[in-house]
């Protein structure tokens, strides 16, 4: 079983911990690290809810960890909760800039798991503990100061840093602009292809021609009427010879 490398702080806090004698020892709870050289030594874990004393382990008692336990080899060193908070960390510390004024704060880290060397911290501009919030990458080398609770920096804004990851906000706003640059440029290409089917099928020069060319049948027979041709003078002049017609033999027809 392997480590991912590297490895959150905050991922490895998660998982609780499981020794080779099968006992549960809780959840992670805190970092052992030595801040002068920016290095993980280990971690403490709480393995009851109702006893003050915590348990440290070593970085090297790691073995492996999956969805929800990390393994560890060996036995912990019992710890009191007030040496516990003695311990020096870089962990919840504010953030200042090349002012002296504050940027963020302190949240996590990533570090190698098989020497504990820290790569880069994760810096947050809010309170780390708000679900979705951005984090920015501060590798040691921006570090120009660090004091119990204080790191300075070169910094004149957080910008200046990688981020590490957006915000559920920032996130949407991306997305939502993204969408909108896709919907523009389908717009765009059905417009223009639109606007080369229209060239290449002229039809109102069509209609245009059919209608000089061609007569409307339609309105010829909407505007003609039968009845404006009649003649009463034509049909009078054919009444007496209709008169003087023989009638037709019937050849013996009784009923004619």
């Amino acid at each position: 079983m392997t480590l991912p490398d590297p490895l959150l702080l905050s991922d490895l806090l998660r998982h609780r911990v499981r020794c080779d004698q099968g006992l549960d020892h809780g959840i992670g709870v805190m970092a052992w690290m030595h801040p002068p050289v920016h290095r993980l030594l280990g971690w403490v874990s709480r393995p009851s809810a109702l006893r003050n004393s915590r348990t440290v382990w070593r970085l090297d008692q790691c073995r492996g960890l999956d969805d929800q336990q990390v393994f560890v080899k060996g036995a912990p060193s019992e710890i009191d909760q007030l040496t516990l908070e003695r311990l020096p960390t870089l962990l919840d510390a504010d953030l200042l800039d090349a002012d002296g004024a504050r940027l963020g704060q302190v949240a996590d880290l990533a570090f190698v798991p098989s020497t504990g060397e820290i790569l880069h911290y994760l810096v947050s501009r809010s309170d780390p503990r708000l679900p979705g919030s951005s984090r920015w990458r501060l590798t040691p080398d921006r570090i120009v100061d660090q004091q119990p609770g204080l790191v300075s920096t070169g910094l004149r804004d957080l910008d200046d840093l990688p981020e590490a990851r957006a915000s559920v906000r920032q996130d949407l706003v991306r997305r939502s602009r993204h969408w909108r640059e896709q919907l523009q440029h389908f717009g765009d290409r059905a417009g223009e292809r639109l606007e080369g089917w229209l060239e290449e099928h002229p039809w109102d020069e069509h209609l245009s021609r059919r209608d000089l060319d061609e007569p409307d049948v339609r309105s010829q027979a909407v505007d003609s009427d039968p009845l404006q041709d009649w003649d009463d003078d034509d049909w009078i002049d054919r009444e007496p010879a209709m008169r003087n017609r023989r009638p037709v033999e019937s050849d013996g027809d009784p009923w004619i």
